[in-house]
């Protein structure tokens, strides 16, 4: 019995080099059967299942609901899903199907689902900012869309993204769609500013980051309800994490420059031209 447990140990570690191959190559069917055959001889080979994961996920496409689309994603769940469920894992598996569950629903469109795995994602490895940045990207996403909507049912000019559209709260109509609308997003959008900001303490240049708290504080501006004063301060706070986010690339793109310098055309000699 012995034996024969470690001959399918070692037949699984052959098939999960085969599906590697397989994966890299892009011969993602393949990829799956080999994986498939990994997990079958052992069970607890967890990064098996994780590559399984990735392997559906490489051939999911957003916005399909063919069955074969569903099929994949089903898959991918069930596997990361086997991870989690699984005592045999490491952290950074964990992480990694953890991961991949947020960016899953998030691309099914199921953003209840996608924030609460990325707040599981926080859970495991506090110290990752890109974490912290998914659940922020939900918390804009189900913001920005339906506030968008209603804005165009009450016919107000402009996206409400900058401080020369129509406040929302500009009709009576228009004051108590805002209020209700407010009851139901403040609290997404602070915790999306308050995620953005944890983010850019534990990565000071996430110019990512910087870009989607300037987003959310025009998502909060448009969210004052009549306080035109607060409405102001919101999109000037905006404005300056614009300002941030430019010179964060401007930096960076300098660093890189330095880094691998730049080769210039020499001038010729005035002889020469």
């Amino acid at each position: 019995m012995l034996a024969t447990a470690g001959c399918n140990k070692l037949r699984a570690r052959d098939e999960l080099n085969k599906g590697v191959q397989a994966y890299k190559a892009s011969k993602f069917e393949q990829a799956i059967e080999h994986f498939k055959n990994a997990t079958d001889r052992d069970p607890s080979l967890t990064v098996a299942r994780l590559y399984l994961a990735t392997a559906y996920v490489a051939q999911y496409v957003p916005g399909s609901d063919s069955p074969e689309n569903t099929r994949f994603a089903n898959g991918a769940i069930e596997q990361f899903k086997k991870v989690l469920d699984s005592n045999e894992g490491a952290k950074s598996t964990r992480v990694l199907s953890t991961k991949g569950l947020a960016s899953l629903y998030f691309n099914m469109k199921d953003f209840e689902q996608a924030k609460d795995y990325d707040k599981k994602a926080i859970q495991i490895d506090p110290n990752d900012p890109e974490n912290y940045y998914s659940a922020a990207v939900v918390d804009w996403t189900q913001s920005y869309v339906p506030r968008q909507e209603e804005r165009q049912k009450l016919g107000l000019h402009g996206s409400g993204g900058d401080i020369n559209s129509d406040p929302f709260w500009k009709t009576k109509e228009g004051l108590k769609a805002c209020q209700d609308f407010k009851a139901k997003r403040w609290d997404s959008v602070q915790e999306g500013i308050d995620m953005l900001t944890k983010a850019i303490d534990l990565r000071k240049d996430y110019d990512d980051a910087m870009a989607y708290i300037n987003l959310l504080y025009r998502e909060r501006a448009d969210m004052q309800c009549g306080d035109n004063e607060a409405r102001a301060a919101d999109f000037k706070t905006a404005d300056e994490w614009v300002e941030k986010t430019m010179a964060t690339k401007k930096a960076r793109a300098e660093k890189l420059n330095e880094q691998h310098g730049i080769v210039l055309d020499k001038p010729k000699d005035e002889d020469q031209q």
